[in-house]
């Protein structure tokens, strides 16, 4: 064989070892020896070609077995097979029979050369006389035989030497693959992988990052103007997260004059809408993981609604922890706006409200406390500055784990409130956890200091229960039932104590009951969902009741939401409001919408709205609106438009005499220069966190960026979370939108570089994201040698290629890189080895258990520094016998 031939791919070299076969089935006449031959010739050619085929299992993948061809049908190993599918056999000394199990131990199986049969089961099948061939190596079965007995098919290509295996039961490889996998996920999600290189957090005296922006005018023709403009800076500062939300509009500043014509003073800036925090977290720390100065969130038992101001710490972690179950959140906000779930400041879910308005979301719970909060955008660029914050009453902890949090602050109301409470919480068990505080307010009048009490249980694995009490103020429980299809009961009940002051409410009993229940099927799905609820004041009552169905048919999105509000000694008030959403021709969709009030019988308002996409990213909509108790008729068109760095919005509505203009505009801004990377979205940013992979070819393979070092294209990813930006001018990729202060598990792939020598050497990263900040990281790209060869016995004056040869590579210094087995034909090859010298030699403990010594005991190889990779393949060893 040439030298050229050694370094072959392994494809290449199955089509020439197939065009040999081939050439041997058709040119040459095998010539046997009869009885009475004069000459008695012995020169025969063999029946069988010995060769090695590519087994392939879909799923799995394939491996070379050692096999036997004659007249373009192949015979198998039946040992080799069996062991690459993972089935229990055993081969006799004799090599005359193969026993064992077919996938299930009740399945046995013999395989008997000398009777030419097999037993499998109770069956026995007979075979012919080339059916089964023994060979030195073992026992080889015809292709299609493995498909009769075992129902195993196994399609033979002669052209390319291979087989496909396909069989209908689970193969125990795969079962094997499918549990490894299975193992692998668990570990993912208890965060046990391994990785090759973890980047710990990087904290900064200050640098800013990202910033958020919105505006939205609007203008009347009786030159009254209302602008609302709004920036949200992130960034670090003396190592803590910091956040600042500058709010501005003229509204505030137009009721002043109005109120006071000949004041002077002007508030653009209400003091009570700007934001400003700096969080310090170490979750690494369990007896104090956050520090949080600033506008701080404390929910609070007493009545108390201005924006606090102060201090908190708490050893509660930021990062998710496992979910026990989910929370069904559901409300109403204006149709079509967009609704946004954060959980500790990371976005996890979102949705968009039906024609109705109505919004609904699944909330995983999580053992600890965690801040929900709802973010609201409008088709339009709309957005609500305040998010809301939504509490779910079951506060769960693992067992035997205590938290606390402790806020203290001042209230940004006219009488500057003294805030300050306490919480504590201990995990019992996994089924209870209890908890107790101290909450002191100085605005109550007469007992401004409550202690309470609270506690969350799970009765059954999907019954709970939440209780609280609050000494002079209030006690209630809620108790919450889900079923496995998503049936879900909720009874809420609270009674005030009658002479307390904390809350401003007059209430002495609160009741509240919901069902809720979704419904799947093909072309349908619906959510359906009952409300009471009843508030007994003294003398009198008030009940609330909402039915609600929502859901789509067809494609026609169906809301109907029946309200009923009843007051003692006075007739029930109801009335319902139908919206429905129709796919029309020309991708128009049509919303028509109804009120209708049973007390009058009659409509008392009707709205229809047509909306058609244009440019995949623009948005055209054009609504009609009567109400009848106030005769306003409202008409108008809008369009919004989503460009990758904003979403740009423009309306303008008809009211009866007045008319109106909006623009709108809102987006985000990411600049990192470290990173080297600078971006703008058309969503919100800030509070998030990203990194940006920067690949290069290592040419000094030192692991470090050196200048003069070539960028590199092609970096394959895997990643569970965030949103992937390739940057074709740089090569460099950011990944954004991830949550700050968790850590994720990077797999780096070489599949897409240009050339197959480029390797990565830690392909596994895992790297804690910084909050406002984009994390670089640098791929070093080394390029990896090949070397290949072949190994050859002499027999006499033959050269034979041998199989199983083992050949090691060392460095200079005796250290093995590498030990692999020479192939059917003799060859060998590896590819990984970076720049510098080695020494590969056959291994000498192996050649002296088979009595054999080699001609060339070692090479000296040089692989060097190129970019395309160095090849070595003239590498060549014979041996011989003792």
């Amino acid at each position: 064989m040439t030298g050229s031939l050694r370094h072959i791919a392994p494809f290449l070299r199955h089509c020439c070892k197939a065009l040999c076969v081939l050439l041997l089935a058709c040119c040459i006449s095998p010539v046997f020896a009869k009885d009475g031959d004069k000459d008695g010739d012995n020169d025969e050619e063999p029946k069988f070609d010995e060769t090695s085929i590519l087994v392939i299992l879909q799923g799995l993948g394939g491996t070379e077995i050692p096999a036997v061809v004659k007249d373009e049908v192949a015979y198998l190993s039946i040992t080799d097979v069996f062991n690459f599918l993972k089935i229990r056999n055993t081969l006799s000394e004799s090599m005359d029979t193969l026993s064992g199990f077919y996938i299930s131990q009740d399945a046995v199986f013999l395989i008997d050369k000398k009777n030419s049969r097999i037993r499998f089961r109770d069956k026995v099948f007979n075979l012919g006389p080339e059916d089964l061939v023994k060979m030195e190596t073992g026992l080889y079965l015809r292709t299609d035989y493995f498909k009769k007995v075992f129902d195993l098919s196994c399609q033979f290509n002669f052209r390319s030497l291979s087989v496909n295996v396909i069989s209908k039961a689970e193969l125990p490889a795969l079962r094997e693959m499918r549990q490894q996998a299975i193992y692998r996920n668990l570990n993912k999600l208890k965060g046990n992988i391994t990785a090759d290189t973890t980047i710990g957090r990087n904290k900064q005296l200050f640098k800013m990052g990202m910033a958020n922006w919105s505006v939205v005018s609007t203008q009347r023709l009786q030159n009254v103007n209302d602008t609302w403009l709004n920036l949200t800076m992130g960034g670090t500062f003396a190592g803590g997260e910091a956040t600042v939300a500058l709010n501005y509009n003229n509204f505030a500043k137009r009721q002043l004059s109005a109120t006071h014509p000949d004041s002077n003073i002007v508030r653009p800036f209400d003091q009570r809408q700007q934001y400003y925090r700096l969080r310090f977290v170490n979750n690494d720390r369990p007896w104090l993981r956050q520090i949080i100065a600033g506008k701080i969130f404390t929910p609070t038992i007493a009545s108390l609604f201005a924006p606090i101001v102060g201090v908190q710490v708490t050893n509660t972690p930021t990062i998710h922890r496992r979910a026990y179950g989910s929370y069904t959140l559901s409300n109403f906000t204006d149709p079509g706006w967009t609704v946004e779930l954060y959980i500790n400041n990371a976005l996890v879910d979102y949705t968009v409200a039906d024609a109705a308005g109505f919004y609904t979301f699944q909330v995983p719970l999580m053992y600890g406390n965690s801040q929900i909060r709802l973010r609201f955008y409008g088709p339009w660029g709309e957005e609500r500055f305040q998010e809301e914050s939504i509490s779910i009453p079951f506060n769960f902890l693992p067992a035997r784990e205590f938290e606390y949090t402790a806020s203290a602050g001042v209230a940004e109301d006219t009488i500057h409130s003294k805030l300050g409470k306490v919480q504590l919480n201990y995990g019992v068990s996994g089924m209870l956890t209890v908890g107790a505080g101290l909450e002191y307010l100085s605005s109550i009048r007469g007992a401004n200091t409550l202690p309470f009490v609270t506690a969350s249980m799970r009765l059954v694995s999907n019954l709970l229960f939440s209780g609280e009490y609050t000494y002079g103020v209030r006690a209630r429980g809620i108790l919450s039932y889900r079923t496995r299809n998503n049936f879900q009961a909720e009874v809420n009940y609270t009674r005030y104590s009658k002479d307390q002051k904390a809350i401003i409410y007059n209430w002495l009993e609160e009741r509240k009951a919901t069902i809720s229940k979704p419904f799947y099927r093909k072309n349908f799905s619906l959510f359906t969902r009952l409300t009471v609820d009843q508030i007994i004041l003294p003398g009198s009552y008030y009940t609330n009741t909402e039915w609600l169905l929502s859901g789509a048919l067809y494609k026609v999105g169906t809301s109907l939401s029946t309200y009923a509000i009843f007051i003692q000694d006075e007739n029930p008030f109801v009335y319902s409001n139908l919206a429905l959403t129709f796919p029309m021709p020309g991708r128009i969709m049509l919303t028509p919408q109804a009120q209708f009030e049973y007390n009058s019988s009659r409509f008392i308002a009707v709205r229809c709205e047509a909306g058609k996409y244009l440019f995949k990213n623009g948005y055209l909509n054009v609504s009609y609106e009567k109400n009848y108790r106030t005769g306003i008729t409202n008409y108008g068109i809008g369009l919004r438009y989503d460009f990758s760095f904003s979403q740009i919005g423009f309306s303008v509505w008809k009211n009866n005499n007045l008319t109106t203009l909006v623009e709108s505009a809102r987006g985000s801004v990411i600049y990192d220069g470290k990173a080297g990377y600078a971006g703008a979205n058309s969503h919100s940013s800030v509070g998030s966190g990203g990194v940006v992979f920067v690949p290069f070819l290592d040419i000094n393979n030192n692991e470090r960026y050196d200048k003069g070092e070539p960028r590199v294209d092609g970096l394959q990813l895997k990643h569970s979370e965030g949103r992937l930006i390739r940057n074709l001018r740089d090569t460099s990729i950011a990944i954004l939108d991830m949550e700050p202060y968790a850590d994720y598990l990077f797999e780096l792939e070489p599949t897409g570089f240009e050339s197959i020598s480029w390797r990565i050497r830690k392909p596994a990263i895992r790297v804690i994201i910084e909050p406002n900040q984009l994390r670089r990281i640098d791929v070093p790209v080394t390029v990896q040698g090949e070397v290949s060869g072949l190994v050859y016995l002499k027999e006499d004056t033959l050269l034979k290629e041998q199989a199983g040869i083992k050949i090691c590579i060392y460095r200079p210094d005796s250290t093995l890189v590498k030990c692999l087995l020479t192939e059917s034909d003799g060859y060998f090859n590896y590819m990984g080895l970076p720049a510098g010298d080695y020494v590969i030699q056959p291994d000498p403990v192996q050649l002296k258990k088979l009595g054999l010594k080699t001609l060339q005991p070692a090479y000296n190889l040089h692989i060097s520094n190129r970019r395309e990779g160095d090849v070595i393949d003239d590498i060549e060893f014979i041996l011989e016998k003792k």
